[in-house]
């Protein structure tokens, strides 16, 4: 494939062992992607009425509140118990929630031989716990992300139920079935390895991928808006009068943030601090570069003049279309894929309003 990058061009994690350089990153990017809920929240803040910003804006603070402490107590357990305890999962769908509830087990020390070892391992370099700390992020931002779709038709203590209700119901089966050894992974139990075999080291032969979160954080979360967005209807007046972002500048900033903070979101995904890691950097800002330039050109030949708000809604596009890819492409690749997505975002923006779909 011309714009994938080689099989052996990245070396492999060392052999067995903590990291504390891949600890210290995978940590640094939990930090960055935390920081993505309160850009999201400028972001749909500015793009919203000025009589709902308030409301707009504490629906992202609200999930990650709300979100933490389900995280903690069993969302964690959920999502990656099985790859801890060896225990068996429930049809490779979710892990039983009290098998690590409350994450106590994760940071049990036994010695052995003289030497401190965590009781239920860590994930590749990095200990469990701060594993844990990353995908913490992941759930606070996914249902952060799905609140832009109920603006002003929900109110916040319903808002706050319904993400509680779908992190556990939604979010943390899909987790485990994509990253936790679930029905979609490629480890053995899934189903492509039913489907077309396992190698030598026991994974699919063919097997998607999702580097990133492409299908447990976008396409997820991109559903239930569209659903919310149908069940509960159009606000007032809308298609009637213009609802204008009220406060560009927000909306600006909140796409710098979202932009900073993914780079821990793809970056931290590789789980270390290597070539990898590097390239996943590169892919991510060319990619982002693309898209949002590729937005401006559309607007320009479309309406005659850019907006900035087009170059916000860009750069996101292309941090999500390169998410799940952002370790298989090249730079060029990466490049391609950020211009095509920016291009058929920006057409595909006014189909919204062509079905009725009220989305902020």
């Amino acid at each position: 494939m011309v714009f994938a990058l080689p099989d052996d061009a990245f070396l492999p994690f060392g052999p067995g062992g903590l990291s504390a350089g891949d600890t210290a990153w995978v940590l640094t990017s939990a930090a960055l992607v935390l920081f993505m809920t309160p850009g999201l929240a400028f972001f749909y803040g500015g793009l919203s009425r000025q009589k709902s910003v308030l409301n707009m804006m504490m629906m992202s603070f609200g999930s990650l509140g709300l979100v933490s402490v389900i995280y903690v107590l069993w969302g964690y357990s959920m999502s990656f118990a099985s790859a801890h305890t060896g225990a068996s999962d429930f049809f490779g769908v979710f892990d039983n929630p009290f098998s690590l509830f409350g994450l106590s087990q994760l940071t049990e020390v036994r010695v052995i031989d003289g030497v401190e070892t965590f009781v239920l391992g860590g994930f590749g370099t990095v200990p469990a716990i701060v594993w844990v700390a990353f995908q913490l992020t992941f759930a606070v931002i996914t249902v952060a992300l799905i609140s832009g779709a109920v603006a002003e038709r929900m109110k916040f203590g319903t808002w706050l139920l319904f993400g509680g209700i779908w992190v556990t119901l939604v979010y943390f089966p899909l987790s485990h079935m994509v990253w936790g050894g679930g029905l979609l992974s490629a480890s053995e139990s899934g189903i492509a390895a039913k489907l077309f075999g396992v190698d030598d080291e026991g994974v699919a032969n063919v097997a998607p991928i999702d580097f990133a979160g492409g299908t447990v954080v976008h396409i997820n979360a991109g559903m239930a808006a569209l659903v919310l967005a149908i069940l509960l209807g159009k606000r007032n007046s809308f298609g009637k009068v213009a609802f204008r972002p009220h406060n560009v500048p927000f909306v600006l900033l909140g796409a710098a943030i979202l932009w900073f903070g993914w780079f821990g979101f793809n970056v931290g995904s590789e789980g270390a601090a290597d070539m990898l890691a590097g390239a996943v950097w590169v892919n991510t800002t060319a990619a982002t570069a693309a898209a949002m330039l590729a937005w401006l050109l559309v607007e320009r030949i479309r309406d005659g003049h850019a907006t900035s708000v087009g170059a916000a809604s860009g750069i996101v596009a292309g941090l999500v279309a390169i998410t799940p890819a952002c370790g298989s492409l090249s730079a060029i690749g990466s490049l391609i894929l950020g211009a095509v997505a920016g291009v058929l975002s920006a057409v595909a923006i006014g189909l919204k309003y062509k079905f009725g779909y009220d989305d902020s």
